[in-house]
């Protein structure tokens, strides 16, 4: 069930916000939690199943680490075989073929085996566990003894499919004695509509376009670049929006979790990116795995290799595929080499030089991503680069040029802080909200999305794939 959906935004939400508000406050995290996994069950009947048990398994493990106090090798073991058995049903349920796949290129016999779907949401919930059980080792924080408690944080729905990965240590205290306010709640709302409009008006529009340009079978280079472009908008668009309607449904529920996006599109060098992209699965990856190696308090050479090992990670949690190890590395080089040779060089260049430079790394490593093999990949940036190429321009570019200019427009104007800084304008007078405004502002982007939702059937959701 997509939060994009009319099953989810007027059968479900209004179903689960009605009983969440009715019930008293002991019973509301035990209606999150059927809630929840009524919602995975919608999309994933049997799978529901691994995340209960992943959520019973973790929580006991977490007890038994927790009364190990004082017995550090016998805690140690207890933490050594939880992170095990964890990455252990990731890796099988997310690696599996692609570990066949490559032993049977090289084995000179066949390995038969037979695809498995990947459970939804996995990655997240898998790595939001991890931090909960490592933060109970270090003592970062309280074990938790109630179940439905922590049965509520891991599969808590408006975060469970596409994050951001909320850490146990940010919703601790809110598990139990988070206030719902009606505030807090239109804040909620604010959230969701601009997410949904993200998504449906934004990301929809131009993954079409991205769809039409690599369903060709021939095209110039400008057509390939308007493909990557597109894509590299519509993923923009697609996964922050759908973050920005976590955050929003997590303040209908009295929750305040991380915002996942700042604007990457501004940035002025890749490293920045990277702290503006994706932010809780960097401070994830930063917590749990970069520093744990020593971070950049060791050798040139050992931090080298622990950005390496970090961004090697990084793409394989995107996918089970050489495209997404061969991004994660490329990002991990150019970061390296941002850190050691140029850094200093690019911060003093034009600022619109620095965008322009980071855009360009960001766009090519896109190509990675969206393209089904390193072979597609490579024959793609060839493209770009005027090899195989129909030429530099054709109909078909100067077409999606004209006849989308406003799309395109939209897209480049609403990656930057631009928009919100309008809408500040609009919506307030001197800190005071124009509310007349402000609702038909946020009713009219609802009911566009609304309208384009039920007459357009193109509904993807990209980071189903992770």
């Amino acid at each position: 069930m997509l939060f994009s959906s009319v099953t989810f935004l007027f059968t479900f939400l209004p179903i689960t916000l009605l009983i969440y508000y009715l019930v008293p406050r002991k019973a509301k995290n035990l209606v999150l939690l059927i809630c929840s996994l009524i919602f995975y069950a919608w999309g994933e009947p049997i799978y529901i199943f691994l995340m209960i048990i992943s959520i019973l398994f973790n929580y006991f493990s977490g007890i038994d680490i927790a009364r190990k106090q004082g017995r550090r090798r016998a805690r140690r073991r207890s933490l050594v075989f939880t992170v095990v058995v964890n990455l252990l049903i990731l890796g099988f349920f997310k690696y599996y073929g692609f570990v066949l796949e490559n032993l049977n290129a090289v084995l000179p016999f066949h390995i038969s085996y037979r695809e498995l779907a990947l459970p939804i949401g996995i990655s997240f919930y898998t790595f939001q566990t991890l931090s909960y059980i490592v933060d109970v080792y270090r003592d970062k924080v309280q074990v938790q003894i109630n179940p439905i408690d922590f049965g509520a944080y891991v599969s808590m729905f408006p975060q469970l499919i596409a994050g951001p990965i909320v850490r146990y240590a940010d919703v601790e205290k809110q598990l139990r004695n988070r206030q719902e306010s009606l505030d807090k709640f239109g804040k909620g709302v604010i959230f969701f509509i601009i997410g949904l409009a993200k998504k449906i008006l934004l990301a929809n529009t131009i993954g079409a376009v991205h769809t039409e340009i690599t369903g060709m079978t021939e095209m110039s280079v400008l057509t390939a670049w308007l493909g990557a472009l597109a894509f590299t908008f519509q993923i923009y668009f697609d996964f922050s929006g759908y973050s920005d309607m976590a955050v929003g449904l997590g303040k209908m529920f009295g929750f305040e979790f991380m915002r996942n996006f700042n604007y990457p599109y501004i940035s002025h060098s890749a490293t920045e990116f990277w702290r503006r992209w994706h932010i809780s699965l960097g401070s994830w990856f930063r917590e749990y795995v970069y520093i744990p190696l020593g971070g950049n308090r060791v050798s040139v050479w050992r931090h080298l290799l622990n950005l390496l090992i970090v961004w090697f990670l990084t793409g394989l949690w995107h996918g089970a595929s050489w495209n997404f190890v061969i991004w994660g590395l490329y990002y991990g080089v150019i970061l390296i080499i941002e850190k050691y040779v140029t850094g200093k060089i690019l911060a003093k260049l034009p600022e619109l030089v620095q965008v322009f430079y980071t855009m360009l790394v960001v766009v090519i490593g896109w190509v990675f991503f969206f393209s089904q093999g390193l072979g597609d990949a490579v024959t793609y940036l060839r493209y770009m680069v005027g090899a195989g190429a129909t030429g530099i321009i054709d109909r078909e570019a100067v077409y999606l040029l004209t006849t989308h200019w406003m799309l395109w427009l939209m897209v480049i104007v609403g990656s930057t802080p631009v928009m919100h800084r309008l809408v500040q304008v609009l919506c307030f007078d001197e800190e005071r909200p124009r509310t007349v405004i402000c609702g038909v502002l946020y009713m009219g982007m609802f009911i566009l999305s609304i309208a384009y939702l039920v007459t357009e059937t193109y509904n993807p959701f990209l980071y189903f794939r992770f």
